[in-house]
């Protein structure tokens, strides 16, 4: 069984890569590993060590620790109940971010305030 800790940083990979628009082909590409290797990380199901996490960030280009953000002291992952826990997997949530990010800032800024209007009025 896979340790939570190595679930939220497999998610954190994820989350990441499909941000940027990269393939697990051309992660793994660059960090000199195979493809099949990334969705082992990506799942939890292979613990990631820290010279290869360390070359997936770089890759990335975040820090390592932005791996591990959102643990909790316990490696538990935080509970949010406005936000679903698997949020990270919800294709529609992720397409929903990106697009925001590809957008101008003003317009996101705008985008960002009607959202907020919207969710208080609801």
């Amino acid at each position: 069984m896979a340790h939570k800790v190595d679930i939220h940083v497999g998610k954190r990979i994820r989350q990441r890569r499909w941000l940027t628009g990269m393939t697990q082909q051309r992660l793994a590409e660059m960090v000199g590993i195979k493809f099949q290797q990334i969705q082992k990380y990506e799942t939890g199901a292979n613990r990631v060590s820290a010279s290869r996490l360390w070359d997936i960030a770089d890759a990335l280009e975040v820090p390592v620790a932005f791996f591990f953000e959102g643990l909790k002291e316990d490696g538990a992952a935080p509970s949010d109940n406005s936000v679903p826990d698997d949020l990270l997997s919800d294709k529609e949530a992720m397409d929903l971010v990106r697009s925001y990010y590809a957008m101008p800032e003003n317009q996101r800024r705008r985008l960002f305030e009607l959202a907020r209007v919207l969710s208080d009025v609801a």
